[in-house]
């Protein structure tokens, strides 16, 4: 028996201003794997992945219609907090963006604003659980109170994913989040991805084919502000349905 999709988005267009930015994305999210959306710059990949937290609502000139649902409810109706929405789908940036602040402080804040750590005691097992969780305890746990911009970018980037995980969200949302990394630094996030996998859904927006392959369940690839085609990875890339996708995947635009 298959699980329910965590997210369901039907018909979902997208417009800055006048112009149409998304067409029609209609697209289901699984729990538990991993999500890639692959495309040329500029294809709506990262609108769409803005959408699912409702980052969008921060432009004002944009306007969405058709339906995203998480775990069944629209995130878009009136009575949908986007701030608890934004707690339980996660967003870790392209460029890491510690704030400034301790490491242990970038951390505990999350937890801090919704009060979901009572004691101080608490409060250091939520923050040990998710740098643990971010494969990060390790290296970091002698020097909690050291600034977190202080840490190398690969690092930063894990304390990014630590962040999002303190306030045990169901959904990681994660827009390039290697590309301005060595390859040392995303090795060690693409393995944390695969581990992460186990207690979340996760999507990924990429323009690396090869990091698609090796982290990603399931590909949807985009088009020119269309959702061409969705499925397995192995599929999606081995045996593609659409001309386009096939163009795209072996080097012939992008």
């Amino acid at each position: 028996m298959t699980s329910a999709p965590t997210i369901e988005a039907k018909n979902v267009d997208v417009f800055y201003g006048t112009k149409q930015a998304l067409f029609g994305v209609t697209v289901d999210i699984a729990p538990n794997s991993v999500t890639a959306f692959i495309g040329p710059s500029g294809c709506g990949k990262s609108t769409f992945l803005r959408c699912i937290n409702r980052m969008n609502d921060l432009i004002p000139a944009c306007r969405i219609t058709g339906s995203i649902t998480l775990d069944g409810r629209d995130i878009y109706a009136p009575d949908f907090d986007a701030v608890l929405l934004r707690a339980r789908v996660g967003m870790v940036f392209q460029k890491p963006n510690p704030f400034p602040k301790s490491i242990y402080e970038n951390v505990a804040y999350g937890p801090r604003i919704h009060g979901l750590a009572k004691t101080k005691a608490e409060m250091d097992a939520v923050v040990e659980q998710a740098l643990r969780g971010a494969a990060l305890w390790d290296e970091v746990k002698d020097r909690l109170d050291a600034a977190g911009t202080g840490l190398s970018g690969g690092q930063q980037q894990r304390l990014c994913i630590a962040r999002t995980m303190a306030v045990s969200p169901e959904v990681i949302l994660m827009d390039e989040p290697c590309s301005a990394l060595d390859p040392i630094a995303t090795g060690k996030v693409e393995d944390l991805i695969s581990q992460l996998r186990q207690r979340y859904a996760l999507i990924i927006v990429t323009h690396s084919m090869a990091q698609a392959r090796r982290v990603a369940d399931t590909t949807a690839f985009f088009h020119l502000g269309k959702l061409v085609e969705v499925g397995a990875t192995e599929q999606i890339f081995e045996a593609p349905l659409h001309q386009q996708t096939k163009d795209y995947i072996t080097g012939r635009y992008g």
